[in-house]
């Protein structure tokens, strides 16, 4: 089925929780916390070993940036803070090579959309995803393996 909705955005999040929290924790925060229901914030979400699971269907909308949620197609990985509680981009080898990918795999099905940060849409005061965005896909080499 032909996705109907106009993706200007594929938008980069971080679940700004520990690295070891657990897919389940999060649905659950959201459903009883946020009162999203079913709804996730997410369409992806980066586990710490690099799997990828999809919360939500692309043709949906997920809750990932308020007021912008009808064109962006939201991922981010598990993490975000520190022991403290503080913004810090803890992601692992293996969500980063993820990460890339499924940025790499999005932008191929919406050659429009812009890549983006959560923490770059105007009025967003947050630090999600803990990263500069557009500077980590400009210096990101992905390891190909003994790829001749």
């Amino acid at each position: 089925m032909k996705n109907l909705r106009n993706i200007k955005y594929i938008v980069v999040h971080c679940t700004a929780t520990p690295i070891t929290t657990t897919v389940e924790s999060i649905k659950r925060y959201w459903k009883e916390q946020r009162g999203w229901g079913d709804t996730p914030g997410y369409h992806y979400l980066i586990q710490r070993q690099g799997n990828i699971i999809q919360l939500l269907d692309e043709s949906k909308n997920s809750y990932g940036v308020y007021a912008h949620n009808s064109n962006c197609i939201s991922l981010a990985y598990i993490g975000g803070v520190d022991k403290d509680n503080k913004p810090q981009d803890n992601r692992s080898d293996l969500q980063k090579h993820a990460m890339f990918d499924l940025i790499v795999s999005l932008t191929e099905k919406y050659p429009q959309a812009q890549v983006l940060g959560h923490r770059d849409f105007p009025d967003v005061h947050k630090a999600c995803p803990c990263f500069d965005v557009k500077k980590w896909l400009s210096e990101y080499e992905p390891d190909l393996g003994n790829a001749a």
